[in-house]
């Protein structure tokens, strides 16, 4: 189903705790990290003997019951949640991936970003007759294809430490064998990956909540270009390349959960900041400042608190609406809005609002709300984006439309207030933002916002071959291509 959010690929989870039931660390870690990927979920534990693993399609409380987690045994465990962007919602293409190796271990492997030189990736995995399993079309199959083939005479750490170097794009990787967990960060350490300590063991995951969620202390961040391992020789760190860092801006926009910490800034606090500069940036005479639930609410709040204008909530949001796999009819999609969101027309009746939300992608969101608003009885609906105009598609994991689908990308700031029916529209600037993140310009990917890629992109001509002929059928399954996300035909050609 067209979804006019942004959408995060995945989230990653590991644990290395003998003696605990790691099998439902794990769950709840996942249950933590949900909003970062919903079509999907899976975990494999190992107990020094065997590694088994269990994903499906669905959220992570679909796919696991009491039985399945009692019946996962073990001391090690790596969990995923996913979306789609880079194959298709297959159970295939369901994480952790699996392989089995030349010395009769198993790999089992979480991944979160995507990579950029797949095409290159592939062609070594032919010549190495690496196995890329069947029906998988992910750069994460891949990955952990070519993996378990170098493990073969030196280990999983060797290999990893040889393999890495070669791997480009954005990448936090949880994997393990019977008994060890590893973690590794690409060089740029565009999505966050964090290390905590529990009393008897250690966790990696995606975000710090995941941390909280099951009583782990937060230790720090893994460093862009490291590589963990963790056994009952206690851990090891290596480096495998010099650190870049670029981390994703995006993140505190929209992404990551407002509980969590980035870089040692509270997304919450950031998320507050970005509304109190928009609100200086972007002022408004009117008589409420309203947030679209959840993610426009700490900068709704801000913008209230710098502008002294009254903060209400103007919009109600069913918990209860997810991603589904049962497709709407084009009547039922056409008011889709409202299944998420609905007004609460004695506070918005003959108000002039104030009208917060993270992001503006395709713009087809914000046409229905302010439709619905006016409907409502609404005076005036000023619209205020706690990110500028996204005007550039993610190659490093999150799910923008294509550059054509972007609405930002054909019109200009008063076009888009025309498009979507607003009174005034307002963007934080770039530089407010990244003020707000506290974060220097260098150490973050802004690529989505002014099109500057941090790690170079294949070449025109590689990716418009790849685009057309897919892989190989015979390799990694159907001849479906293996894509860095959000390249559509009309991005294949151009260079950012």
């Amino acid at each position: 189903m067209v979804t006019d959010e942004p959408r995060e690929e995945c989230g990653v989870f590991g644990v290395w705790a003998p003696g605990e039931d790691v099998a439902k660390l794990t769950y709840y870690g996942l249950y933590a990290l949900q909003h970062r990927g919903q079509e999907a979920a899976g975990m494999s534990v190992g107990d020094g003997g065997h590694v088994v693993v269990f994903k499906d399609l669905g959220l992570v409380s679909q796919v696991f019951d009491e039985q399945v987690l009692t019946s996962l045994r073990g001391h090690v465990a790596v969990g995923h949640c996913r979306y789609s962007t880079t194959g298709s919602t297959t159970w295939e293409n369901a994480q952790p991936t699996f392989r089995n190796t030349a010395a009769g271990t198993g790999i089992s492997l979480g991944h979160n970003g995507n990579l950029v030189n797949t095409a290159e990736l592939l062609e070594r995995a032919r010549e190495t007759g690496a196995d890329l399993g069947s029906g998988a079309t992910t750069d994460s199959d891949l990955i952990c294809g070519l993996l378990a083939a170098a493990s073969a005479d030196t280990g999983i750490e060797q290999a990893a430490l040889r393999l890495l170097p070669t791997v480009k794009g954005a990448f936090c990787l949880v994997f393990s064998d019977e008994s060890t967990l590893y973690a590794a960060r690409d060089p740029h350490g565009v999505r966050p990956l964090v290390l905590g300590r529990l009393e008897r063991g250690w966790v990696v995951a995606s975000e710090t909540a995941a941390l909280d969620i099951i009583g782990a202390s937060f230790v720090r961040e893994i460093e862009p270009g490291e590589l963990l391992a963790i056994d009952e020789d206690g851990m090891r760190s290596t480096r495998f390349a010099n650190p870049e860092p670029k981390g994703c801006i995006f993140e505190y926009v929209y992404l990551a959960r407002p509980d969590t910490t980035i870089a040692g800034r509270s997304v919450h606090a950031t998320r507050v900041d970005i509304g109190k500069r928009l609100a200086k940036e972007h002022p408004a005479e009117a008589d409420l400042v309203i947030p679209v639930p959840e993610s426009g609410t700490p900068a709704a709040i801000g913008y209230a608190q710098e502008s002294g204008i009254p903060y209400g909530s103007g919009l109600v949001k069913n918990a209860y609406v997810g991603r589904t796999f049962i497709q709407p009819s084009q009547t039922i999609r056409q008011l889709g809005i409202r299944l998420k969101l609905n007004p609460l027309r004695d506070v918005i009746r003959g108000k002039r609002l104030v009208v917060v939300d993270d992001s503006i992608v395709r713009g087809n969101t914000q046409r229905a709300l302010v439709r619905m608003l006016r409907e409502s009885g609404a005076l005036e609906v000023h619209v205020r984006i706690a990110s500028p105009p996204v005007r550039w598609p993610c190659f490093y994991g999150i799910d923008f439309a294509s550059r054509a689908e972007l609405v930002a990308n054909g019109l200009d700031t008063d076009g888009i207030r025309r498009s979507i029916g607003a009174d005034s529209l307002g963007y934080v600037s770039l530089e407010g933002l990244v003020a707000a993140s506290e974060q220097p310009r260098t150490r973050l990917c802004t690529a989505c916002f002014d099109g500057d890629y941090p790690i170079p992109l294949p070449d025109e001509a590689r990716i418009g071959k790849h685009l057309l002929e897919g892989i190989e059928k015979g390799v990694g399954g159907p001849a479906t291509p293996v894509l860095p996300s959000g390249y559509g035909a009309e991005d294949a050609l151009r260079r950012p």
